[in-house]
């Protein structure tokens, strides 16, 4: 959700801080706002994008060694200057940003009213700050203290950085349920609610626990539990360069992200497997073999496009291994009282490792006695280190807000386990995995391969960017794919769009379906070819316009659709890898002529870090 970022040390921050907070809009781009302290402090924010931050503040005192800043995605109030983060206390001495909402913010503020203090925005926010100075003027505590103190008052999820014009050497973060990292410079600090914006400064991060609490002061970082116990920090080392999070010649992060899947692909499941044995080399199943042995069950977890993946998983695990599975949305799963064994395995799949309901839905499995098995891409991140096992895609930083490349990386590492918990399970023979590895081995390549119909999709952008409707279809394996295009479409072109099983279109659907409407059909030659071609002939009865998905050289539905594009042959398990590249870039192409904000569409932010 918000972006955060914050900086102490002999740099200015001002440069710092604009820079983090531009690499950060992807989080959130409703307002923007910076706190510096330069004898004086000074804040500046605004509704709007961090270049409108830059035009509020030109001219004026931007100096300072100490400085936070912020880009929010509005919770709590509507996105307006008022609303903007930073936050003042009652006094104006203490600033604060934060990610997150404070769930009990309203008992607290009417407390605090009745104490004399007087608030000036909507926001749980600046409910927390004026508690964080309530405390300290009560208990005549230092700041961090009174931090510590003020957060166990607090119910909710929050990612805070906070300072003072009293103490000048100070920066203090602390979260729960919603990340922040510290940055270790030479002789300076940064943190930030993820690597983006401090990765060209220095490589060597801590990633705070719930519940902790950062004190920079006088250029020494201690780390503290909410109840005052001392951790040792463990420092980790930057993957992460600074080419990844640039867009490298394309005009949108979508379009460059789009184009990196051969590679992301190809480093998610490089050294993973060895297609001349057979042979894994994945410690989640190493390490795991005995559970997965007597598996009853597998219980896949996620939200929007991780869903979608969850569902391909679905078809793999059931397919490949014949293991019951049962594909839940992250934010539903806790609330309906689910029945969890002790022998069921929870994979819970997220980009940014960082999604409120699916860690909510991993603590819940956990405590029922499952084991829970991560799929994340950014390593260090929260549902990792909440997992028993797992895998990291590799795919890189995702910075466009409608994934891409997560998609096809996850599908990837789950075909992966699929085959791996086969094998097993006695599903699958050595003979079997060798097929199987040296068809993975061509998907990059097969990706690269359907890329080069861009040309072709952008002919068709053209032709439908004024659309109001969009119906996608597809069967087996190819039904989730038709769920994703049809929220890719969604999210970035605000048309109308909806997914489903091709059969279910003649239970209701098909009403819909006139000349005006384009009808998606992913129509792969597999085992489900026929009876897609039957669910074709259906909409051209009706007049709707039909864009096929075809297998290369596939001339029987070419006779039918109005328009055909074509992707390599392979595997039916694999063709999700490949079907949903044309998907991706017909979404983006017809976004951008119809002059919408491809990488940051309206109302949405990439890591989603409220429930």
């Amino acid at each position: 959700m918000c972006g955060i970022v914050a900086y102490i040390g002999p740099r200015e921050a001002y440069p710092i801080l604009i820079k983090g907070l531009k690499r950060l809009e992807y989080r959130g781009y409703d307002s923007a706002g910076v706190a510096l302290l330069d004898k004086t402090l000074n804040i500046y924010k605004c509704k709007g994008k961090v270049a409108e931050l830059e035009n509020a503040a030109a001219g004026k005192n931007v100096h300072g060694h100490l400085g936070m800043g912020h880009t929010r995605w509005a919770t709590h109030g509507e996105p307006n200057d008022v609303n903007s983060h930073p936050h003042l206390s009652q006094s104006g001495d203490i600033a604060i940003i934060h990610n997150g909402i404070i769930e009990n913010y309203a008992t607290l503020k009417e407390e605090l009213t009745n104490r004399g203090h007087k608030f000036i925005s909507d926001t749980d926010t600046e409910v927390l700050v004026h508690l964080i100075e309530d405390v300290q003027q009560n208990t005549h505590t230092t700041l961090d203290e009174a931090v510590r103190l003020a957060l166990n008052e607090v119910i909710g999820a929050y990612a805070i950085v906070i300072i003072s014009k009293n103490d000048p050497a100070k920066l203090i973060g602390a979260r729960k349920g919603s990340p922040l990292v510290v940055g270790i410079g030479d002789g300076e600090y940064f943190m930030a609610s993820d690597a983006t914006p401090i990765i060209e400064y220095t490589k060597n991060v801590t990633y705070l626990n719930d519940s902790e609490i950062a004190s920079i002061v006088d250029g020494k970082l201690t780390i503290k539990t909410i109840d005052n116990i001392e951790q040792t920090p463990y420092i980790h080392t930057l993957e992460m360069n600074l080419e990844a999070i640039e867009k490298g010649g394309y005009e949108h992060f979508m379009l460059k992200e789009i184009h990196e899947q051969p590679r992301s692909i190809y480093d998610s499941l490089r050294g993973r497997f060895d297609p001349a044995t057979g042979m894994f080399a994945m410690r989640s199943l190493k390490e795991h073999e005995g559970k997965i042995k007597n598996l009853k069950r597998i219980i896949i977890v996620g939200c929007g496009t991780s869903w979608h993946a969850g569902l391909v998983g679905e078809y793999l695990f059931e397919d490949i291994a014949r293991i019951p599975v049962e594909v839940e949305y992250a934010s539903e799963f806790r609330y309906r009282n689910p029945v969890i064994n002790e022998d069921d395995l929870v994979i819970a799949i997220s980009q940014s490792g960082e999604t409120a309901d699916t860690l909510a839905a991993i603590e819940l499995a956990k405590e029922k006695g499952a084991t829970i098995f991560g799929l994340c891409n950014v390593v260090g991140s929260s549902i990792p280190r909440a997992s028993h096992a797992g895998a990291y895609t590799h795919a890189g930083p995702e910075i466009g807000v409608a994934s891409t490349k997560a998609f096809t990386s996850q599908v990837a590492i789950l075909t992966l386990w699929a085959f791996g918990f086969a094998e097993i399970r006695g599903k699958a023979t050595m003979q079997d995995l060798r097929n199987a590895f040296a068809e993975l081995e061509t998907i990059p390549d097969k990706v690269q391969k359907t890329l080069q119909c861009e040309e072709q999709i952008k002919e068709l952008a053209e032709i439908f960017k004024d659309s109001k409707n969009f119906l996608y279809l597809g069967r087996g394996y190819q039904f989730p794919v038709a769920l994703e295009g049809a929220l890719k479409l969604k999210e970035i072109s605000y048309i109308h769009a909806e997914g489903y099983p091709a059969a279910e279109m003649k239970h209701g659907p098909i009403a819909l379906i006139d000349e005006a409407m384009p009808v998606v059909v992913i129509a792969t030659k597999n085992s489900t070819y026929e009876k897609v071609i039957s669910n074709i002939q259906e909409v051209k009865a009706r007049k709707g316009i039909i864009i096929a998905i075809v297998t290369e050289g596939d001339n029987k539905v070419r006779k039918m659709a109005d328009y055909v594009i074509e992707i390599p042959e392979t595997k039916e398990y694999l063709e999700p890898l490949l079907s949903t590249i044309p998907l991706q870039l017909l979404s983006y192409h017809i976004a951008v002529l119809r002059g919408c904000n491809v990488d940051q569409p309206r109302n949405l932010a990439k890591s989603v870090t409220v429930e």
